[in-house]
């Protein structure tokens, strides 16, 4: 095992734990995978996180035998939809699933999430999908969430929880956090009366202001040292003069 391959996989330790401590998920029903060069390392199945160690991570190979595995436990028993995820998804590099309450509530009641929130935008559409369901772990469900995530990052598992993706695990967790926010709005905005929805223009309007941010260019230290430099140069003058009038009167 390289030494990015294990930082990769105590990576997916903490992000577990740290799930599980936030209030995103309860006990080991959830799961976290992420893409390492020819492979998807996945949480394998069953395990407290507080007990989990680097090597006990499931290795599977994007291409060939589909299902094969390599480790010492058994990957999660929802690989299927994770590893279909990522060789059908190529700008996917982690999928984190959790059953959060909010989300898990919409789901139960079959509930697509709409254009509650600005946010959304950050999910590829004007919608949160709920795919259809299926039992864990099958086939069936895999076709469903792909279905349900054409186009889209995120995605309810209709009663049973959701699922989000991103190019790297950072990214697919901060995604899973805002999809159970929005969730959690929506869902109070339901027990106030009919929420106001944003059209898809004003969706795609967002997307567009999402493209730029973050990307703002820092200072130049060619820049940041001129400035100094220019204040600098009256006050240097004005000691010089000084001094020559006191020599002046000597």
């Amino acid at each position: 095992m390289t030494r990015e391959e294990r930082q990769l996989r105590e990576a997916i330790i903490a992000k577990c734990r740290w799930m599980n401590a936030s209030g995103l998920n309860q006990g080991t029903s959830g799961n976290i995978s992420a893409r390492y060069k020819d492979r998807m390392l996945i949480t394998p199945s069953a395990t407290p996180y507080d007990a989990m160690k680097p090597e006990m991570i499931a290795a599977m190979p994007l291409e060939g035998e589909h299902g094969s595995w390599e480790g010492p436990l058994q990957p999660s028993t929802e690989w299927r939809f994770h590893l279909d995820i990522m060789r059908g998804r190529p700008d996917v590099g982690s999928v984190v699933h959790t059953h959060s309450t909010f989300a898990t509530v919409l789901a139960i009641a079959r509930k697509p999430i709409p254009a509650c929130h600005y946010m959304m935008a950050a999910f590829g559409g004007h919608d949160i999908r709920c795919a259809g369901y299926a039992r864990y772990g099958t086939a069936e469900l895999s076709e469903l969430a792909l279905e349900a995530l054409e186009g889209r990052n995120g995605c309810l598992l209709a009663n049973h929880g959701m699922i989000a993706v991103g190019a790297n695990l950072d990214k697919a967790m901060w995604l899973a956090v805002e999809l159970e926010t929005i969730a959690r709005q929506y869902y109070l905005s339901l027990a106030l009366g009919s929420p106001h929805i944003l059209s898809e223009a004003e969706i795609a309007d967002t997307a567009k202001g999402f493209s730029t941010y973050g990307l703002q260019q820092p200072k130049s230290k060619t820049a940041s040292k001129a400035k100094p430099g220019r204040a600098r140069a009256p006050a240097k003058a004005a000691a010089r003069r000084r001094i020559e009038k006191k020599r002046s009167r000597m």
